[in-house]
């Protein structure tokens, strides 16, 4: 008897697992189309009842949508979690997180007061699109994205080192210049002004008054338009790397052209049989 209730809770844990985690069957298609709408309609309420006249004319509409999609979405998430074949590895993957923090909010809600906008997070659900749809190609970019950050991963926090050993010495040089009557009333805030001056944000909030500090301030809005640039020359090296294609080491014997494709025969620059 204990053996067949088993069997019976094992065989509805894989029909659920398949609609709720396939796309192969039509039951798995209907039901991943449903949340994905389900998933817009969410975060489109939680957006219209942050707009103040949206809000006194449909708040009471709102609420109850919202909540209809929190008790929709936390019945999702027991059934993913109940159908999962390791449930400690769905609990702390992306999605796993994600899932969870797309209903905790509105629950959290009930202790402290605003906390239901952070809702927002369901629209991270929406990547499941890639997966329902089946594109594989925008994963493969996306791919290429992850590696080239990766890699470049040193020289990009180097880069950032250095930015950041640069705004410390201005910011300290422009409490020294400016002084705490020209606004820079510690050396924290003026690390700030450099790093806005130095991004060419420029919010305007605090200024040099002086000439030397202003001559400073030329320096480093000189200096932001030189260094800005860096990361994306770095991480855009990376990618190209990344995504030419594999050249294997060899030499065409007639013009020279080292590096060719995995499958060539032939040179592609002079024709010449590379296997002679």
């Amino acid at each position: 008897m204990k053996s067949t209730t088993t069997d019976a809770i094992n065989n509805l844990r894989n029909r659920i697992h398949i609609i709720v985690e396939g796309t192969d069957t039509p039951l798995g298609k209907l039901f991943d189309i449903v949340l994905l709408i389900a998933i817009v309609l969410s975060v489109a309420v939680v957006m219209l009842d942050s707009v103040l006249y949206m809000r006194l004319q449909f708040g009471t509409l709102f609420f109850y949508a919202e909540w209809f999609f929190t008790i929709l979405f936390t019945i999702e998430y027991i059934l993913r979690l109940f159908s999962a074949p390791n449930r400690l590895r769905y609990m702390f993957s992306f999605f796993g997180i994600v899932d969870l923090l797309s209903v905790l909010p509105s629950y959290l809600s009930l202790l402290f007061g605003g906390v239901q906008y952070l809702i927002v997070v369901r629209v991270l659900r929406t990547l499941r699109v890639f997966r329902v749809l089946k594109l594989k190609a925008y994963m493969q970019q996306a791919g290429f994205l992850a590696a080239a950050l990766k890699t470049s991963q040193q020289k990009i926090t180097v880069f950032f080192l250095s930015v950041l050993l640069l705004v410390t010495i201005f910011g300290s040089v422009l409490y020294v210049v400016e002084g705490p009557e020209n606004g820079f009333t510690s050396i924290p805030l003026s690390i700030y002004w450099a790093i806005v001056t130095l991004t060419t944000v420029g919010y305007g909030d605090m200024s040099p008054k002086t000439p030397l500090g202003q001559a400073i301030a030329s320096m480093v809005m000189i200096t932001g338009y030189s260094i800005i640039a860096v990361p994306t020359g770095i991480f855009t090296a990376e990618l190209a790397k990344n995504m030419r294609p594999q050249l294997h080491p060899i030499t065409c014997p007639k013009c020279g052209k080292f590096g060719h494709a995995a499958a060539a025969s032939f040179c592609d620059r002079c024709g010449h049989d590379l296997h002679l």
